[in-house]
């Protein structure tokens, strides 16, 4: 793989691109940490650890990136700052739902992210757009149609983690795998099966295809199969790579077995893609 990427908007990296040698992009658009000084400022004090970040999900796809010489974006900053897998009109992704939004307000749990008058102002949103939002959706765009230029075909994987059990977002306990492609209209029909049939044959895990995860922004967006770019979003439970969720560590031990699964559904989902570009599909 080449060195990493940057990208640079108002002196600051708002991403990381690594680019490999295969047509499978890995975004991470939840993986960001960072919050800049005056946003931290803004923020409650429960909100300052950015609690609901989709947790090292970096870490956890860049040796399967490596392996299978596909490309890996990810945000510098925390969804709090910006939620970059949600539309620049702020449009809900799931009507009737509660969901987060473009700017979020409050935490998964429902409490405030923002002390009293501290939500950004119509100019600050705006400047947040421009600078962390746009940058990656542009470089996002563009790395896509390359991935088609050069090898007839893009896959896009989106990887997403979030805790096993968020009462406030869907009842009970989420399945391990959430595997999501707009109800099949973001890949390939061949894709979507070839997730299928690998998912059978894994019994560590619980699975669902399209259920209260079918893919957000980044998904629905991307996924145009019409333009040989097919999308597939992958949630993790949060419970299949870390020790203790309340108290996110970093462990790659413990990832082996997860991480096994994950780069075998890519393989596969990578192999009906290429399947497609050698049948011109």
């Amino acid at each position: 793989m080449t060195d990493p990427i940057h990208n640079h908007q108002s002196d600051e990296r708002t991403y990381t691109l690594v680019r490999g040698q295969a047509p499978l992009l890995v975004s991470v658009p939840h993986s960001g940490v960072d919050i800049p000084q005056d946003v931290l400022l803004q923020l409650t004090e429960s909100a300052q650890g950015s609690v609901d970040t989709d947790w090292f999900m970096r870490e956890l796809y860049l040796p399967i990136t490596t392996e299978l010489s596909a490309s890996l974006i990810s945000p510098v900053y925390s969804r709090y700052v910006i939620d970059l897998n949600r539309p620049e009109s702020g449009e809900s992704l799931y009507p009737g739902q509660t969901t987060t939004g473009l700017f979020p307000s409050e935490r998964f749990d429902g409490e405030s992210l923002y002390r009293e008058k501290g939500e950004p102002s119509e100019a600050e949103r705006c400047r947040r757009l421009e600078t962390y939002w746009r940058p990656y959706h542009q470089t996002l765009q563009a790395e896509l149609e390359r991935l088609v230029a050069t090898y007839g075909v893009a896959l896009l994987w989106e990887g997403h983690s979030i805790r096993s059990a968020v009462p406030r977002l869907f009842e009970g306990r989420l399945p391990d795998l959430n595997l999501g492609t707009n109800m099949g209209a973001s890949c390939d029909p061949s894709i979507e099966q070839s997730l299928r049939q690998r998912l059978s044959s894994v019994n560590k895990y619980s699975s669902v295809v399209n259920g209260r995860f079918r893919g957000g922004y980044i998904t629905r967006h991307y996924g145009q199969p019409q333009r040989r770019i097919h999308a597939v979003q992958l949630e993790l439970s949060q419970a299949t790579y870390l020790r203790d969720e309340t108290e996110p560590v970093w462990d790659a031990s413990y990832t082996q077995d997860i991480s096994a699964v994950i780069s075998s559904l890519m393989s596969a989902s990578l192999d009906a893609a290429l399947g497609l570009a050698t049948n011109g599909g």
